[in-house]
């Protein structure tokens, strides 16, 4: 096995989650297949999402993803002065040290650096 590449995620409103992988996370648009409700979103590592309308898709957190970025505090900062809710600041979770938000359907969506996780 060489690495992850894509995920499908079954989401409620393909666009609704699009605009938020977007513009909360900063991920870009890979394509898109409006027949197919679907809109693939990338991180600068193309790892890919594919952001699928489902009826009935799971909620509240059954579904857990984790980003590493540069520096959890400070991006923590960026996101909260852009807007974004997060469930809890950066602090010492089970998982580790991060902060958690969650994206429109309630997926959680942890963030993590790898400084902080190896000095907590």
């Amino acid at each position: 096995m060489r690495k992850l590449d894509h995920l499908a995620l079954p989401v409620a409103d393909w666009l609704a989650s699009r605009d938020w992988y977007v513009g909360t996370l900063g991920l870009t648009v890979e394509f898109e297949i409006p027949e197919r409700c679907t809109a693939a979103v990338r991180d600068g590592f193309d790892f890919t999402i594919f952001l699928v309308q489902a009826e009935a898709p799971p909620r509240g957190g059954s579904v857990a993803l984790w980003f590493q970025v540069d520096d959890v505090d400070a991006t923590h900062a960026e996101l909260s002065a852009r807007g974004a809710r997060f469930n809890h600041a950066p602090a010492k979770m089970f998982w580790g040290y991060g902060a958690e938000l969650a994206d429109p359907d309630g997926h959680l969506i942890r963030l993590w650096d790898e400084t902080s996780m190896k000095a907590h």
